[in-house]
């Protein structure tokens, strides 16, 4: 009998999301990657004695939208508390944080489970708070450096009920999150630099229980891939020890990606050892209804919502308008492309076919795609009207396009001379010659093979290089092969 017969896997998530905003979350310090190290710092985030803290708006704003996106209630009388533990790392001996009043309660993110249904994951809170230091103990062998850059930095911290039951459905959970984020423009997502990072709390219970299990948390798990080896192995070693007959230990952890494995730090503390009280150098604040208000109306349409709008009235299957929805960028190309045509079908299948591999080779990301959008829309209505087809435009007329950026599609595909013969006596000369060329493949598509018309095709468009409409050329091919 395996683990997952006996036990339920019980799994919470903690993102701390990195705001963009230029300066950190009480001071003027810049936040940006990449510094020389201890090089945007001030007294304010060293904590010395008489600096005064103020807090950044753009963080507020940000985290509101957050909460709006997410469904939360928006917390209207907000303040900060500090929340004291020492690290090395943290040079006011304790971080500024929000926690009885953090700025957004409830809300829930959707995510897609293994079977292709849909279901939300329940959150319990997203509060405002401000980032410690970076400890580096790879630099000496004797010593461990401190980068205090990061100190003061505007986080949010985005909680989850323990509403996760698998290590897949954190990996879903975790990739929703860095999209939505994106989405908002209020973080880069981007992990490998730890501008988002995951703690991911595990436990087990029997299966038919309530009482949820002791749980272990695993810290700063800094990729997707990551939170879900690190779900797994813990999963894996849990299961072990309770089939032991052993009392799970709540301790915090660290993940060991060199071979997937987790290892203890330390025992985890409980929320009264970091003896919380309000910051007293820190006004509270509150906001207005007028004042969530506005910045509802700034939200883009989010991602969920234009999904169903592309599949229920562009006519796009669900796989193309979740690639087409995968980033705002991308979505914004889109929206403007139709502007000039109504073949949503052709603008996704260029998107993600085509142009995807164009940037794909430039190395770069649809917000850098030069074509105007009307341009692209060009290209397609000229596809859509017979003067060229998709593997000529998409081969060589695309690539002109990008070239010449003043030209319209017909004027470099009569150039180039790819318009396509709609001749019908051309057409059939063509398909003669590709014809008796392989006699004993006409033989063999009329005993039946009849998949070797494709074969035909290819030869009549080869010997037009590649001007010949496929379709009045499968219809005379068809004729020609009955006789």
């Amino acid at each position: 009998m395996s683990w997952s017969d006996k036990y339920q896997v019980v799994i919470g998530l903690e993102i701390h999301a990195q705001l963009a905003t230029q300066s950190k979350l009480f001071c003027g310090d810049s936040t940006a990657f990449g510094a020389e190290p201890n090089t945007h710092i001030s007294p304010i985030t060293m904590g010395h004695p008489g600096t005064l803290p103020k807090t950044n708006a753009k963080a507020v704003d940000y985290a509101i939208k957050m909460g709006l996106a997410c469904g939360c209630e928006i917390e209207k009388d907000n303040y900060f508390a500090r929340k004291n533990y020492f690290y090395p790392d943290l040079p006011k001996g304790y971080q500024i944080s929000q926690h009885t009043t953090p700025i957004c309660k409830g809300g829930l993110v959707r995510i897609k489970t293994a079977d292709g249904s849909y279901r939300n994951v329940q959150l319990n809170r997203i509060h405002l708070e401000e980032d410690a230091g970076k400890s580096i103990h790879d630099l000496d062998p004797n010593f461990t450096c401190i980068d205090l850059n990061r100190a003061g930095t505007p986080l949010i911290e985005i909680v989850t009920e323990p509403d996760i039951f698998s290590a897949d459905e954190a990996w879903q959970y975790v990739t929703e999150v860095r999209k939505l984020v994106r989405w908002l423009g209020i973080c880069d997502g981007n992990m490998e630099e730890g501008s988002l990072r995951c703690d991911a709390n595990i436990s087990l219970r029997p299966i038919g229980t309530e009482k949820l299990g002791t749980r272990v948390e695993v810290k700063n798990l800094n990729s997707i891939r990551n939170v879900k080896k690190a779900i797994e192995f813990e999963v894996e070693r849990l299961a072990a020890l309770l089939d032991a007959g052993e009392k799970i230990q709540q301790q915090t952890r660290s993940f060991n990606a060199d071979n997937d494995t987790t290892f203890a730090i330390r025992d985890k503390e409980e929320a009264n050892d970091y003896r919380y009280f309000p910051d007293p150098d820190l006004a509270p604040f509150h906001l207005t209804d007028a004042f969530i208000g506005e910045l509802q109306a700034q939200l883009p349409m989010l991602p969920n919502a234009l999904i169903a709008k592309y599949s229920q009235d562009f006519g796009l299957s669900d796989y193309d308008a979740n690639q087409i929805c995968d980033e705002l960028a991308s979505t914004q190309y889109f929206e403007a492309v139709i502007q000039y045509t109504q073949h949503y079908k052709a603008v996704a299948n260029w998107m993600l076919g085509p142009i995807k591999q164009w940037l794909h080779e430039q190395h770069l990301g649809i917000e850098d795609f030069p074509l105007a959008p009307e341009r692209l829309a060009d290209l397609l209505n000229l596809v859509d009207s017979g003067k060229v087809n998709f593997s000529v435009a998409s081969s060589k007329l695309l690539g002109a396009m990008l070239e010449n950026t003043q030209a319209t599609a017909l004027q470099l595909a009569e150039q180039l001379n790819l318009i396509q013969v709609s001749d019908t006596g051309e057409l059939a000369a063509w398909v003669e010659q590709a014809l008796a060329a392989m006699p004993d493949k006409v033989a063999e598509y009329r005993k039946g093979k009849k998949g070797l018309i494709g074969l035909f095709v290819g030869e009549v468009k080869k010997l037009s290089k590649g001007k010949a409409d496929p379709k009045m050329v499968t219809a005379l091919l068809e004729k020609a092969l009955q006789s």
